[in-house]
């Protein structure tokens, strides 16, 4: 039985080292590649390789632009050379015949150029003609429209342009054009509003005629104790009396 027992044992110790040896070389890999790959990526493309690529972009592109420019002027040249004709010789020549001829050749080959120059502007001119048409059309669908070019102009300057310009045609500016208009009255207007300020109570009169009546209400029991045989001397002061009453009334 013990024998048994440290077989298991030993047998299991074995697999453990085994397990652990099988990790330590997975992770060992893993390693190694991780290095591998760090390596490749960071020698793939240095700032200095940049910069040389960027040169050889560089002088490769002049050098396109200067063959494109090179082939245009030979074949500039070449299509001069078709068209053009070199010029006879007439300084020696006094014949007139011959130089009828030249003028002739030369007059018949200017008629023809000219020809051919008429015919090419009237394609070009359709041809534009053509392109406007469809670039409007393709506004009109999209929806969009060229805004046109608006120029900046103060309201005062207008204003200023407007005085002038009614100056040179009227002779003299009516600034009273200018003017807020004010609400005018009218004479009936006027006398409503007269009348219901002669309608306001006069608290002054009132009070006046007030005073005069309470004065009267006092007088009357003195005329009472006043004897029978003198009521003709008091009658003008009564009358006096009714008189700055009235007087007051008014």
């Amino acid at each position: 039985m013990a024998a048994l027992q440290g077989e298991e044992e030993s047998e299991a110790q074995r697999k453990a080292q085994e397990r652990e040896q099988k990790k330590a070389e997975v992770r060992k890999r893993l390693e190694e590649s991780g290095k591998a790959g760090k390596k490749k990526k960071q020698g793939f493309l240095t700032p200095e390789r940049k910069k040389k690529l960027r040169k050889l972009l560089m002088t490769k592109a002049a050098e396109d632009l200067k063959q494109q420019q090179l082939k245009k002027e030979q074949e500039r040249q070449k299509f001069l050379a078709e068209r053009t004709v070199s010029l006879p010789n007439i300084d020696g020549t006094d014949d007139h015949a011959t130089l009828e001829k030249y003028y002739n050749e030369l007059f018949s080959r200017l008629t023809k150029l000219e020809e051919e120059k008429y015919d090419i502007l009237q394609i070009v001119q359709s041809a534009e003609a053509e392109i406007n048409e469809l670039t409007i059309n393709v506004n009109d669908l999209r929806g969009k429209f060229v805004k046109p070019t608006l120029k900046k102009v103060s309201k005062y300057d207008n204003r200023f342009k407007k005085l002038a310009e009614i100056k040179k045609t009227e002779g003299q500016a009516d600034f009273r054009k200018e003017l807020k208009t004010v609400k005018k009255e009218n004479v009936f207007t006027q006398l409503a509003n007269k009348k219901k300020a002669d309608q306001k109570p006069d608290w002054k009169a009132q009070k006046a005629a007030k005073k005069a009546a309470d004065e009267k209400k006092e007088e009357q029991p003195k005329e009472e104790e006043v004897p029978a045989e003198e009521p003709a001397a008091e009658e003008p002061e009564e009358e006096e009396e009714e008189e700055d009453e009235e007087e007051e009334e008014e």
